[in-house]
């Protein structure tokens, strides 16, 4: 991925790791569109970086996404870069009499669908621009699962299967696609306490060594993986799943 020249969309701009991918490509030099749903936030976000843009955004709403494609276009035609990387975190209890599903289908529209909705909406102009990227934010979690979080595993599961896929349809177009897998990172996903948990990894180094494989076109597969995260990624394939399973999940953080 080239990382200067570029207009670049993420979604879920305004905290954790896509604020701070934002910032990062911001400091480039390079021009941002931000999204959210909170426009006080936006607002807080673009005021401290003049120049980045914020448009509200809310993945789940199909006239939302419209209007967005449409203010791009009118505004920013040479976008070249999307970050799909809006999406929730919900603990469940599955024991629970009864179990409310409510939490799971909030993470299935928001994760799942949200990223689809764009990818559709976005896809058509990526594929007109130069240097073209679609990357879409999954998890570590994809791989082996945090027990207590069932359905946000499996939505990042789903994902990363996905862009499999759409990296193997779009081979012939100047299309790249990423996946960008975070391990457990200091960010609010899951609440206030993880943004202070030492055993996730801090949120500035994990962005310095995206910035870094990014810039290096270090990703294999089309695959942005922090180092730390390469245990849970290849604990399968080298015979050590079940124990790695085991260990998270005896736990009940990540």
């Amino acid at each position: 991925m080239q990382m200067s020249g570029n207009t670049i969309l993420i979604t879920g701009g305004t905290s954790g790791i896509g604020r701070s991918l934002a910032e990062a490509f911001h400091d480039l030099g390079t021009q941002v569109i931000i999204t959210g749903r909170r426009e006080a936030l936006l607002a807080e976000v673009t005021a401290a970086r003049p120049g980045m843009v914020g448009i509200p955004l809310d993945v789940n709403n199909r006239s939302s996404i419209s209007s967005l494609r449409e203010k791009v276009i009118s505004t920013h035609p040479q976008i070249n870069v999307l970050i799909a990387n809006a999406g929730i975190s919900r603990s469940e209890d599955v024991t629970a009499d009864p179990w409310n599903l409510s939490a799971a289908e909030e993470m299935i529209q928001t994760n799942i669908l949200g990223t689809l909705r764009v990818a559709a909406a976005f896809l058509p102009l990526l594929k007109r621009s130069l240097n073209p990227v679609f990357m879409a934010t999954t998890s570590n979690l994809a791989f082996i699962p945090q027990a207590d979080y069932p359905t946000y595993c499996a939505t990042k599961a789903f994902l990363h299967s996905w862009l499999q896929s759409l990296r193997h349809q779009l081979r012939t177009t100047p299309v790249q696609v990423l996946e960008l897998s975070p391990p457990y990172v200091q960010t609010e996903l899951t609440g206030k306490d993880q943004a202070s948990d030492p055993r996730a990894m801090p949120l500035d180094d994990y962005v310095a060594e995206v910035m870094q494989l990014l810039s290096t076109e270090n990703h294999p597969n089309g695959e942005v993986l922090a180092e730390r995260g390469s245990e849970r990624r290849w604990a399968e394939r080298e015979g050590r799943y079940d124990a790695v399973f085991a260990a998270m999940n005896s736990i009940s953080r990540h």
